[in-house]
């Protein structure tokens, strides 16, 4: 699925500028703790998060995630989406909980990392 088709589906809002959504999301991952997405060891494709810091960035940038959506409508600081944009990591935002996003995006075939 592509990550211009998630955005629709979730009604998720594009943060980042210049960065394109037609991104392949085969696989994700939800946490709020950085620690436990670079202890997977297994790349995902996207990651679902509340926590709205450049934390989240860096993490994903070392751990080769390709995009990042903040749920809970978590909206980063200017300095986060700016990193994001450097490290062509595109961010979106959704007004769902991790719960409800993470069951939209599993009905629609989506797999957690194995």
């Amino acid at each position: 699925m592509k990550l211009s088709e998630l955005k629709e589906l979730l009604k998720a809002k594009e943060l980042t500028n210049h960065i394109s959504l037609n991104v392949e999301i085969r696989s994700v991952i939800a946490s709020d703790l950085m620690s436990d997405v670079l202890h997977s060891g297994v790349p995902a494709d996207l990651l679902l998060t509340g926590l709205a810091n450049n934390q989240v960035v860096r993490t994903c940038d070392i751990a080769g995630i390709k995009a990042i959506l903040f749920v809970r409508g978590k909206v980063p600081p200017g300095e986060t989406i700016k990193l994001a944009e450097e490290c062509t990591i595109p961010l979106l935002v959704c007004e769902h909980s991790m719960f409800e996003a993470c069951g939209i995006i599993y009905s629609k075939g989506l797999k957690p990392l194995e």
